[in-house]
């Protein structure tokens, strides 16, 4: 579980998913999404020349038609963001 000032993240096995967000419907929580998703357990952190390519790839394979979501395990510093002109 992770959360800021307006948003609470769940992470839950695919098999608890209907249960964990009847749960939080009950207790008052307003859902703003539910999906079974890919996390990465292992996270990289992709230098400035590394980001650029990755970023790249990943724009370009979302692109494709037959894609419906493209996954990755890297997480990007503001610095590289802000270097790609993708920062704040």
């Amino acid at each position: 579980v992770s959360a800021d000032e307006q948003l609470v993240e769940v992470l839950t096995s695919p098999g608890d998913l209907e249960a964990v967000r009847a749960a939080l419907t009950d207790a008052g929580f307003t859902i703003a999404s539910a999906e079974i998703a890919q996390v990465a357990k292992n996270m990289v952190q992709p230098d400035e020349k590394n980001a650029a390519q990755t970023l790249r790839l990943l724009d370009q394979l979302d692109e494709l038609d037959d894609v419906s979501r493209v996954y990755s395990n890297a997480d990007f510093s503001d610095e590289v963001l802000a270097a790609a002109g993708l920062g704040e």
